[in-house]
């Protein structure tokens, strides 16, 4: 795996990979050059070990952070003056420039400019180096230990083992349910052994629970323990705590000192061998610990119960393999309850809080996100102050620093901390950037990742590209509880996440610690800045803040993310980030008043977002970005790209709105994403590049011909409609997964002649009324990955729902036929099917559905006419959905009466009444009327409440 830019070690990595580079190339050969970079390799792959070593510490010295400081500071400088080395020596364009300029750089410097100045910058950065390697020495750092033990802490889990019942909120629900599973069945002796995972983020109340569960069951066993593993599991010590345990129930012990791992496994299997046994594992860290644990526990078909409780989905998925276990995901705290045990904790009664208190209560308790431990542990803060609204509006602002420095909340801290410490160098880095976004920030999955993989955190790794990689970190940190997930697709994927607010101010707290990140408006003074500012996250600035950071050094920021609260007018000048990598402005409304001079400047950037609703135009400095790698942008009024766009050859992402390429795109080979390409009859040139781009995976385009308006298809459109599908041809055979066309006035049947078949598409959309005028030949079952499709068609057949149904990997289909639609969805198709959208643009539509069919389907929209249906008595078969979780039906009145309205009406909510699922339905247009008892509801039947009306 290549060198990343991480949290701990900066850019030190990628820095020792780049000095290696310069001496394997000619310029490398020179006299002296090559002694330069040498020293400066030799001296900083040095630092690289130590810095290695000590990074590992539990709990380093001050000189020894102090040093990794100074070290981290000293490669990000270094890696910036070499980056302007390149881009300088990439500027003069001549024959052996690279070699001219170097030489010159060795030779007496008698020249003023960018080579006096990048020359003095490298004889400062030797003294550098040598001041810290003589600190080094000074601090006598070649005497610390490779590795520390730290002392031995509290456990912070041990409250919860001996917490008072009394003293417990929101427990009895999920306890009573929890019990009640344990234990059902449990008379009969012939029962298996049963697992039960208890899952969720650190401080939720996971050993609790548990805790509370083994109490409440503990008498029905013929022996019980409770033990905890934590992140290094001694395994041979956890199986002497449970025989010590069940041994005592026994009424016998044994000395267990002399017994091996294997041995003390054995002996608790005889132990338990014939009896029914409840033991709760507490906080399981992996996959691996449990499979080794598990091995003392025997199936003995005695009605044996174990409790495990872990950060970590993916731990308690492995722990609940057989078909009786169960995997409980613990929720946060309710409102109310977090009220209660807020209140209780202070004031003895959850109903005794001042009136003046109450905003600031919600407050707090909002940044407590349900999280028990946080409200226990900062209530515990409040009990000990005046009860004077200034002192808790203090407690409120501190929270974060309160973290590291109050004792009443070290308890929290230690279970944060926890699973930080336990993440993976690279995971410890992604996370600690997420602090770059404010409180309760949704951040998409897709620009999280590309924001990695621009920042350098990112790596190739075996059998991966850097996309894949950096997904599966974002998936990681979700499976370890550290993210929260929101918006989980059709397709089971994350669309975004967040952070809770407690895990934010931890890891603000750490960013800021190795000066990794600094943020303006949001709650960290630039007063107490240390170093250079590396990432800059502005939340909100007004003139006085505008004004502090003037005073900054700001040509070392390598990332400058705005958010869209900040007032555009306040903004520092592009061109004094001159470092910048990434510049994000995501979510802005109005960018057309943004003075985007010095654009040009920012030669380093590789990820420049304008994502909003509006600019001006595209900056025609974008141009000279030639290590752009990722381009975003909203509606521009001026659609036409700037002169020379075509050099940007190392983009791989452009996300726009609408735009209209002005030159040649044949040189960017490295495009994956293309999205917003006009297409019109004047650019044939650009589509016949288009073809070329065999790197390309998803592209979204506007189609602007005349032949959907006119009869007569012009001799341009004809040739603009071949350069499109001969382009389209290519890129099916190559890696093309996803394709969104919008036919402005266009019919699309020219794609009937699309050969090869794209086999490697996965998702098609259409977005305009009548893109075909028939069923596409191209969409056949050979479309073996097709997921998602979305298709406008005048004229559908029941023929071409047959084919839909046979699409082995639809998961969701959004189809929009203009003309009647009657058909039935056969029994064994649409096997993986989970939304189906006829949408409401479809008239005298009339599908219905057998056993068998869909079985997989969780979400149904569909028009629904009632004169059609009424020959088959207004029968729908949506009772045979058994995996059917919403329904919305659109009542098409077109030919019916009134009294028919409301008999299908109450023909689907009977049906939905009898499906095993128990649909949430909305029934729209469903007449209603002052006669009617049974209409004089609501339009929406929600979940339960479907089968109680029937």
């Amino acid at each position: 795996m290549a060198p990343v830019v991480s949290a701990a070690l900066g850019a030190l990595g990628p820095l020792l990979v780049k000095l290696s580079g310069l001496l394997a190339g000619e310029y490398g050969r020179l006299k002296g050059v090559r002694r330069e970079i040498r020293s400066l390799e030799s001296e900083l792959t040095s630092m690289h070990a130590a810095l290695e070593e000590y990074t590992k510490l539990e709990d380093p010295s001050g000189q020894v952070k102090a040093w990794i400081s100074l070290v981290r500071e000293l490669a990000y400088d270094t890696k910036d003056i070499f980056d302007k080395f390149i881009h300088h020596l990439g500027k003069r364009g001549h024959r052996g420039g690279f070699k001219e300029f170097l030489r010159k750089i060795t030779l007496p410097l008698k020249t003023l400019g960018a080579r006096r100045e990048i020359a003095d910058q490298i004889d400062d950065l030797k003294d550098r180096i040598k001041q810290v390697k003589d600190l080094k020495d000074s601090y006598k750092l070649n005497d610390v230990p490779s590795s520390t033990t730290g002392h031995l802490a509290v456990d912070p889990r041990l409250h919860a083992v001996f917490a008072e019942e009394a003293h417990l909120v929101g427990v009895d629900g999920p306890r009573d349910d929890l019990a009640k599973w344990m234990v059902e069945e449990g008379n009969n002796s012939s029962k298996p052994r049963k697992v039960l995972s208890i899952v969720g983020f650190g401080g939720l109340g996971k050993t609790t629970l548990a805790n509370e569960v083994y109490r409440k069951i503990q008498e029905q066993f013929d022996c019980k323990a409770f033990v905890s593993v934590s992140q290094k599991p001694d395994i041979k010590k956890i199986m002497k705590d449970v025989i010590s345990q069940v041994s005592c129930q026994g009424g016998s012990t044994k000395d267990t000192s002399d017994w091996d791992e294997i041995k003390s496994i054995s002996k608790l299997r005889e132990l338990l061998q014939n009896k029914r046994y409840l033991i709760i594992i507490d906080d399981v860290w992996s996959a691996q610990a449990w499979k080794t644990i598990k091995c003392a526990f025997p199936e003995n078909n005695c009605s044996s119960r174990i409790i495990v409780t872990t950060r970590i989905i993916d731990v308690a998925k492995s722990c609940c393999l057989g078909g009786d276990d169960q995997m409980y995901e613990l929720k946060s705290l309710s409102d109310l309850h977090s009220r209660i045990l807020f209140f209780t904790r202070i004031f003895g009664s959850g109903k005794n809080c001042p009136d003046m208190l109450e905003e600031v209560s919600n407050n707090i308790l909002k940044k407590c996100g349900g999280l028990p431990l946080a409200i226990i542990s900062i209530a515990g803060l409040l009990a000990n102050r005046p009860v004077i609204k200034e002192e808790w509006e203090k407690v409120k602002r501190s929270i974060g620093s309160a973290l590291e420095k109050t004792k009443s909340l070290e308890g929290m801290s230690s279970i944060l901390s926890l699973s930080y410490n336990d993440l993976a160098p690279n995971l410890k880095t992604c996370l600690l950037y997420l602090s770059l976004f404010p409180e309760d920030h949704v951040i998409e999955r897709t620009r999280l990742v590309r924001l990695w993989i621009a920042e350098g955190f990112i790596s190739e790794e075996r059998g991966q590209s850097k996309q894949e990689a950096a997904e599966n970190y974002f998936y990681e940190l979700i499976n370890k509880s550290m993210v929260q997930p929101v918006d989980i697709g059709f397709d089971g994927k994350v669309r975004a996440c967040r952070v809770h607010d407690m895990m934010l101010e931890l890891i603000i707290s750490k960013s800021v610690e190795d000066n990794f990140t600094t943020m303006v408006g949001g709650g960290q003074s630039l007063k107490n800045q240390q170093g250079f500012i590396r990432r800059l996250s502005i939340q909100y600035i007004d003139k006085e803040l505008a004004s502090a950071l003037a005073n900054l050094d700001l040509s070392h920021v390598r990332t400058l993310i705005v958010m869209p609260s900040c007032c555009i007018e306040h903004m520092p000048r592009l061109d004094l980030f001159e470092a910048l990598r990434v510049l994000d402005f995501e979510g802005y409304e109005d960018l057309k008043d943004f003075d985007m001079n010095g654009m040009e400047k920012l030669v380093q950037l590789k990820y420049l977002n304008f994502r909003g609703k509006y600019i001006s135009k595209l900056p025609s400095g974008i141009v000279m970005l030639t290590n752009l790698e990722t381009l975003i942008f909203g509606y521009t009024r001026d659609q036409e790209s700037p002169a020379g766009f075509g050099r940007l050859t190392k983009l791989e992402h452009l996300q726009g709105y609408w735009l209209t390429l002005s030159d040649g795109i044949g040189d960017m080979k490295n495009l994956q994403l293309m999205s917003g390409l006009v297409i019109t009859s004047s650019i044939t040139d650009v589509l016949e590049d288009l073809g070329s781009l065999t790197s390309l995976k998803e592209l979204k385009v506007c189609l602007r011909l005349a032949n959907g308006i006119s009869d007569l298809v012009s001799c341009e459109d004809k040739r603009c409609e071949e350069a499109f599908l001969s382009s389209l041809c290519k890129l099916g055979t190559c890696k093309l997964r996803s394709l969104d066309i919008t036919p402005s006035g266009a019919s699309l049947d020219f794609l009937d002649s699309w050969c090869p078949l794209p086999s490697s598409l996965q998702r098609f959309y259409t977005h305009y009324m009548d893109s075909f005028t028939k069923f596409p030949k191209w969409i056949t079952p050979a479309l073996t990955n097709l997921a998602d499709l979305g298709i406008c068609i005048a004229e559908m057949t029941e023929d071409d729902l047959v084919t839909l149904g046979q699409l082995p990997s639809l998961l969701r289909l959004f189809l929009w036929p203009s003309n009647k639609l009657v058909g039935t969805i056969q029994r064994n198709s649409f096997l993986n099917l989970k939304v189906l959208d006829f949408e409401f643009k479809t008239k005298r539509a009339y599908v219905t559905f057998v056993e068998g069919s869909a079985p997989k389907l969780e979400e149904l929209t569909i028009t629904f006419s009632v004169s059609a249906a009424k020959a088959n008595d207004f029968y729908s078969g949506i009772e045979h959905l058994s995996s059917l979780k919403e329904a919305r039906i659109y009542l098409d009145d077109e030919d019916a009466t009134r009294s028919e309205c409301k008999a299908a009406a109450a023909e689907i909510r009977n049906e939905a009444g009898v499906n095993p699922n128990h649909p949430a339905l909305i029934i729209e247009r469903e007449p209603k009327g002052e006669d009617d008892e049974e209409a004089s509801g609501s339009n929406e039947e929600k979940s339960k409440g479907v089968s109680d009306e029937v």
